[in-house]
């Protein structure tokens, strides 16, 4: 039982503990001994674990979008990753595929979507792979799913030049795909 390898992951899984020989009678031990921490149903974290600069300020995000099985950054979450908003993130907002029941992780809200796999992209966040819609997804979806107020700011802090060259081609596309033809509207009032 080496409760060692584990100390230096922002987070680990019952199953990772037991790949090393912990049972989770064990980690239940190390809970009340006070040397882990239970995040979540299956989640711990070692008390030893030292976040490095940026990792602590997303590393409850990535803990929360790592541990919902097809889980993807989305809205809110994403636009605040993106610099599109100045909103605070009061919780984790995490698309699931539309078909899924029962998805619950702390502080996370929880967005059912079809066609989840258009726009996602495998990143590293606090040390932990993710998956995120690219900010043209993100857009896109704000004016589906968010007041028109974040989703018209968002759209013009993308044109300012902020977050790179805006992508009109791959924006349109978005758009046909998704059938949010309102957001054209917006786009070539912001545009002009």
């Amino acid at each position: 039982m080496d409760l060692k390898k584990l100390e230096n992951k922002p987070f680990f899984t019952t199953q990772q503990a037991s790949d090393l020989g912990i049972s989770p009678r064990m980690l239940s031990y190390y809970v009340e001994k006070g040397e882990i921490e239970r995040i979540a149903q299956g989640v711990y974290c070692s008390k030893r674990y030292e976040p490095k600069g940026e990792n602590l300020q997303w590393e409850d995000l990535a803990i929360a979008a790592s541990n919902i099985k097809g889980g993807v950054i989305c809205l809110i979450s994403a636009l605040v990753y993106y610099e599109l908003t100045d909103e605070m993130m009061k919780e984790f907002w995490i698309a699931v595929p539309n078909n899924r029941t029962r998805v619950n992780f702390p502080m996370s809200r929880i967005v059912r979507m079809r066609n989840i796999e258009m726009g996602v992209k495998d990143i590293e966040m606090a040390g932990v792979k993710v998956q995120i819609f690219d900010i043209e997804r993100t857009i896109v979806d704000s004016f589906r799913l968010l007041d028109f107020e974040t989703a018209i700011k968002a759209l013009k802090i993308y044109f300012s030049g902020k977050t790179g060259k805006p992508n009109l081609k791959k924006l349109d596309k978005y758009i046909t795909e998704l059938k949010a033809s309102k957001v054209r509207d917006y786009l070539t009032a912001v545009v002009a």
